[in-house]
């Protein structure tokens, strides 16, 4: 999971959509802002769509998908267009990742109107889909929705999503989660297990405590407070385990094992270091065959 607007260029891109590709990734997706959610004046961001054409002709096996476009940035035909294009380039594996939009102070900034109400919103997202399957005329089109939302968020992702995604802050909360939505399913007559169930986390993982805290450091370059606080590496890996994956590659993956038993069969790592290729290679060649042991990866 790539935080475009969090120092993202072309070069950077490239290289990351073809370490996703060659390490046997399940998926890769990128989120849709205009500006550093970290409060970074000036720091460089992609355009989502863009980065997401040019990666689906970089690639030929991974699964690839915004996380998520707020539908308040787009006419939604004009975004299911786009959509399609990229689904069709890709050779069908996007996932449309949509939701209501949230961040006020970013659609104000850039003169992009912000319905005042969740009701406003939520209507726009759920005639938005509606438009999007439209544009895709009968042929499949997958969505992801996001949220713990217990009423509108729910109900879509129980009628539309082909996978919903939360970042739960347990294990427990997770699978109370992910029961109520099988619990919607049920009650709209669709099969809950049409639904893959994801996870979104940030994750630092080294060998040994040296490469951890040269790490976390990179990362708190990355992810100022109050999100991430401390004054060395030691405190900034603190800060991080409270709400991170945080370890060696054993305890990573011990510490993702509690989630797959959950349910969750797509863990989403937020990669914020992004010059950084040899975290992806830990996860890959040493995170994901532990948890495949355990039968999910």
């Amino acid at each position: 999971m790539i935080e475009a607007q969090e120092g993202l260029d072309w070069e950077r891109w490239r290289r990351i959509v073809a370490d996703a590709e060659r390490l046997g990734l399940a998926a890769l997706r990128v989120s849709d802002h205009c500006q550093s959610l970290m409060g970074v004046e000036g720091r460089r961001s992609l355009s989502t769509w863009v980065a997401l054409a040019l990666a689906a002709e970089w690639t030929e096996r991974i699964q690839l998908g915004p996380m998520v476009s707020p539908m308040t940035f787009y006419e939604p035909a004009v975004l299911g267009r786009t959509a399609l294009a990229v689904d069709e380039l890709s050779g069908g594996r996007l996932i449309v990742g949509v939701g209501a939009g949230w961040n006020a102070a970013e659609h104000e900034r850039f003169g992009i109107r912000f319905p005042p109400t969740w009701k406003e919103r939520f209507d726009r997202l759920e005639e938005g889909i509606r438009r999007i399957r439209q544009t895709f005329a009968g042929r499949d089109v997958r969505f992801l929705i996001g949220g713990g939302g217990q009423r509108r968020t729910r109900t879509i992702a129980a009628r539309e999503a082909t996978e919903w995604n939360t970042g739960a802050p347990d294990a427990g909360a997770f699978g109370a989660m992910s029961a109520a939505l099988d619990a919607r399913c049920r009650e709209i007559g669709r099969d809950p297990s049409a639904i893959r169930r994801s996870l979104m986390k940030g994750c630092i993982v080294g060998r040994d405590l040296d490469e951890l805290r040269w790490r976390a450091g990179e990362i708190a370059g990355v992810v100022p407070p109050p999100r991430l606080t401390g004054e060395d590496a030691d405190a900034i890996l603190d800060s991080a385990r409270r709400r991170w994956f945080v370890g060696t590659p054993d305890e990573v993956a011990a510490q993702m094992r509690p989630y797959a038993e959950a349910g969750v069969d797509l863990f989403l790592l937020q990669h914020f270091a992004l010059d950084d290729a040899a975290s992806l290679e830990l996860l890959a060649g040493e995170v994901a065959p532990r948890l495949a042991a355990a039968g999910r990866r």
